[in-house]
């Protein structure tokens, strides 16, 4: 560590997921110094990598807590940012489709919930008009409900731009860094995988470890549940049977899963919802796996018919209550944010304009710079933009975008040297796939990935 590193800094927010990011992107826009510890090798490499990618109008949320209003608030923030910084977002709106009497029967009520949500765009349509707009679905349907604001997005891209954000606004990224103690001398001391560092205040979004993190406060107020969702992704191909999201009718049977175009060009069909108790259990498995068959076939078999390019799983950080847990203590000078779950892609940065406003309540000078600098200008990598190998005056000016390396997802060598040259550059194989889908296609690096991993060494470990 240098000496610098032993300075104290006015912030230190712990998880460089997306709702951690989103908090020192706007902390970083103020007058006061911040550190941004990731316990990884790069941010979004926990809970926010793995999820269904929806930006959610959250018409579905309980209505009058504290998760349906930032929802709400996270999807305008949210809907705004991606324009300014190019990240991938297709307006495909969704359906819930009810497939028994018990189903349909629920309908007016869903509704009706949107709309105590402050969402009134839903429209009840009957069988007829759910199957001229998803044709592909199974037999059997007997109604729907539209949610024509539902959208995708690129959750990889999201986290990527708010956290580069919150770098070139002058906070510090500290990867590799994992959270091992915390002493109050003063200040706060966290003691971490890469050396001791120091802040006035401390932010816990911390995700699957925000609990551990929590007791070293003193306090021991929940427990994190690792809830696993799995998914299956299938071939580009299929694409055209999923015009829109399809979500299923919550019931007393679960709330079942969904069929999803992704912003990639692949679709999605999950996830799952299984409790476990390790928190590094993200491999896939057979049970889910027999679930999602079963499940997918009776809402659309003939997606079934083609092929699964991959299988993946992400852990979401369950808690025991229905909401939020944000809490500040003004005294340790720590704030909690934790039980995030997975609508935290859409409430990220709702939920730190929020604690903007709690830390203000405490004291802090939380007054935005002047001279912020522009919001960065992301790579697109989804299918509804122009990708660089499409680009015929981009490739005459630099032949590079127009060498590909992995063809299946049509990635330019380009790119790669791009992200190597970004703000915050991978550090391994799986950060350069978010970055630029490089061994993300069918092959899932087969072809690329030996290539790849060449270009991975020539460059080093970069943290």
């Amino acid at each position: 560590m240098s000496d610098t590193d032993s300075d104290v800094y006015d912030v230190v927010v712990v998880g460089g997921g997306i709702v951690g990011c989103a908090i020192a992107r706007a902390l970083a826009g103020t007058n006061l110094s911040v550190l941004l510890l990731e316990a990884r090798d790069d941010v979004g490499d926990g809970t926010s990598k793995a999820n269904t990618a929806l930006l959610h109008t959250g018409f579905d949320a309980t209505p009058g807590t504290l998760e349906s209003r930032l929802v709400a608030r996270g999807y305008d923030l949210l809907g705004d940012y991606a324009e300014q910084t190019g990240i991938p977002v297709e307006r495909t709106g969704a359906l819930l489709v009810a497939w028994t009497d018990e189903e349909r029967d629920a309908l007016p009520g869903l509704k009706d919930k949107a709309e105590r949500n402050g969402y009134r765009h839903c429209e009840i349509v009957t069988a007829h008009e759910v199957y001229r707009r998803v044709p592909d679905l199974g037999a059997g349907a007997l109604a729907g409900l539209t949610v024509p604001g539902e959208s995708i997005i690129c959750t990889w891209t999201t986290n990527l731009a708010l956290a580069t954000d919150a770098v070139q606004r002058g906070a510090r990224l500290l990867r590799g860094a994992r959270v091992t103690g915390v002493v109050a001398n003063g200040h706060n001391t966290l003691q971490t995988t890469r050396g001791d560092v120091h802040g006035r205040w401390v932010i816990n979004a911390a995700g699957l470890g925000a609990d551990y993190l929590d007791a070293e406060f003193g306090h021991h107020r929940f427990t994190v549940t690792p809830r696993r969702g799995e998914l299956l992704v299938f071939d580009k191909l299929t694409r055209p049977m999923v015009p829109l999201i399809v979500l299923a009718v919550p019931s007393s049977r679960g709330k079942g899963v969904l069929v999803s175009p992704t912003i990639y060009g692949n679709v999605m069909v999950g996830p799952t919802s299984e409790n476990l108790e390790d928190r590094t259990a993200t491999g896939t498995s057979e049970e889910g796996f027999d679930f999602l068959l079963s499940k997918g076939r009776a809402l659309m078999p003939s997606l079934f018919d083609d092929e699964i390019t991959a299988t993946y799983a992400g852990l979401r950080a369950a808690i025991d209550r229905d909401d939020y847990l944000i809490d500040v203590d003004p005294q340790a000078r720590y704030v909690l944010v934790g039980g995030i779950r997975s609508t935290g892609l859409t409430s990220g940065m709702a939920i730190a304009e929020y604690l903007m406003g709690l830390l203000a309540d405490a004291g802090l000078d939380v007054t935005e710079r002047a001279d912020l600098p522009a919001p960065p200008r992301m790579p697109n990598i989804g299918e509804a933009g122009v990708r660089p190998y499409q680009d015929a005056d981009r490739i005459a000016s630099d032949p590079e975008y127009g060498r590909i390396v992995c063809f299946c997802e049509r990635v330019t060598a380009g790119e790669i040297r791009d992200a190597f040259q970004s703000s915050i550059p991978p550090a391994d194989l799986d950060g350069l796939r978010r970055r630029t889908r490089v061994m993300n296609g069918r092959c899932q690096g087969f072809y690329c990935g030996a290539n790849t991993r060449t270009l991975l060494d020539a460059r080093g470990e970069v943290r």
